[in-house]
């Protein structure tokens, strides 16, 4: 039978990819669902070509213009973030792409795992910001959770047929992004055009940012935490500029595993969708003679502060690591919208680690208080309004 998927984020990177992916193989897969935000022109292009039970339009104030597109369509319509929420409850889903950016894609999915849905994770914040809870849920649901961050996927494929084996270590690659090797008066020079520009994945801007400055890695750090249930001194990050190498598992005989393959998202998206089978793909294969050299590096964490302020977060717990997620949405957009440099983002999230409150057993509304409490510091610290 064709497994029914719910895009959550069907309109961004990784939900247009997962489209591709479900495009490219009829006979396995068919879209359920489809949720957006404000890309409703290409929500709707999606729906018309896929035809799925119904879409969501988080915002509100665009729900007219989705229902008038496709009111010839045998296509339901609803709008809201309360919707979104609930569609995944749906009997008719089978697995849920959590494909939302930032703590939007929490509530969704901690719903799909209560409703014991299968998820395919690319919302790595969900793990950051409330990882003790997603993974409680998940085994009390009997849900697998299947990462999609490429990172991940190759931890979790260096796993398979190792379950009687101990992790020793494992080590999550990253490129680098556009400044790798900058000094501290060069990054002072920094724009949002520059850190827009990675050098190997295409991306949608709040990640492209969150790479460029490491955050996006200090996350995966969290994440893997939660995803292989990890202690902070086992998770190490090692700098890999050709991106081939997608991350590596070492177990306690010193054995090391590797996972490679040309950057390219759908092949993490394909794998979660159809595990533990692969599928056949025309993705365009990786060749040795095309990269003779693959290189390594440390990473470096004075430069690059926020990859040290995830591990302090992560090493603290708590709510340490909601603080953290919510001062960086807040610092990014600034950022974007020109208001503060690129240096002064690790600067701004660590004052409001220190400021907040630190809840060392946090429930499910502590979580949700914390993130709209840091939102206002962090605004405050920049002199921002963010209650929009």
């Amino acid at each position: 039978m064709k497994k029914r998927i719910a895009i959550l984020g069907s309109t961004g990177s990784i939900g247009t990819q997962t489209l591709e992916v479900i495009g490219q193989n009829p006979d396995h897969f068919e879209v359920e669902v489809l949720t957006a935000n404000n890309n409703v022109e290409l929500l709707i292009e999606q729906a018309k070509l896929f035809k799925p039970n119904m879409v969501v339009v988080a915002n509100e104030c665009r729900y007219n213009v989705v229902r008038e597109a496709l009111k010839n369509e045998p296509v339901k319509v609803f709008a809201g973030r309360e919707a979104v929420s609930q569609v995944v409850q749906l009997d008719t889903v089978d697995m849920v792409m959590a494909a939302l950016v930032g703590y939007a894609g929490l509530i969704p999915t901690l719903n799909a795992i209560r409703a014991g849905k299968q998820i395919a994770l690319a919302n790595k914040e969900t793990l950051v910001v409330a990882g003790e809870i997603i993974t409680h849920e998940a085994v009390k649901n009997n849900v697998s959770i299947y990462p999609v961050d490429s990172e991940h996927s190759a931890i979790f494929q260096c796993l398979a047929g190792e379950h009687m084996n101990e992790i020793e270590k494992i080590y999550l690659t990253a490129s680098g992004g556009p400044f790798r090797g900058f000094s501290e008066e060069q990054m002072a020079k920094v724009t949002a055009t520059d850190a827009l520009k990675h050098p190997n994945w295409t991306m949608g801007a709040k990640i492209t940012i969150d790479s460029a400055s490491m955050m996006n890695k200090g996350f995966e750090v969290i994440e893997a935490k939660w995803l292989f249930d990890l202690k902070p001194e086992q998770i190490d990050v090692v700098v890999h500029p050709q991106s081939i190498i997608h991350s590596l598992v070492q177990f306690r005989d010193g054995s090391l595993k590797a996972q490679m393959g040309l950057p390219d998202m759908k092949l993490p998206i394909q794998y979660a969708l159809h595990f533990p089978r692969r599928l056949a793909s025309s993705f365009e294969r990786f060749s040795f003679l095309k990269y003779p050299s693959l290189t390594f590096e440390q990473a470096d964490t004075k430069i690059f502060r926020n990859l040290a302020l995830a591990f302090e977060a992560l090493k603290q717990g708590g709510n340490m690591p909601c603080i953290l997620n919510a001062a960086n949405e807040v610092v990014v957009q600034a950022f974007l919208k020109g208001k503060i440099s690129f240096i002064s983002m690790p600067d701004i999230v660590g004052e409001s680690m220190q400021r907040m409150s630190f809840i060392k057993n946090p429930v499910l509304n502590d979580y949700i208080q914390t993130d709209k409490e840091t939102r206002l510091l962090t605004a405050s610290l920049m002199k921002m309004d963010v209650s929009n």
